[in-house]
């Protein structure tokens, strides 16, 4: 009996860990997950540099999950 080996392609995860940043300029951030077909984030939260609640964009993907 022969062994083969048989590759399977890898499916896509269908989510993704991305960071936020605040919109008030303060440099904090956060990071939260979304899903993969979804469009960039927009929350608004609490920033703890400026003590406000402020609109958080959607800065860069960290990695799949």
């Amino acid at each position: 009996m022969l062994l083969t080996t048989v590759n399977f392609a890898k499916s896509k995860s269908k989510s993704i860990l991305v960071r936020m940043v605040s919109a008030a300029g303060s440099g904090y951030c956060f990071n939260a997950k979304r899903s993969r077909l979804r469009e960039k984030l927009v929350l608004r939260k609490h920033d703890p540099k400026v003590n406000k609640h402020v609109l958080f964009f959607e800065k860069k993907k960290i990695r799949s999950i």
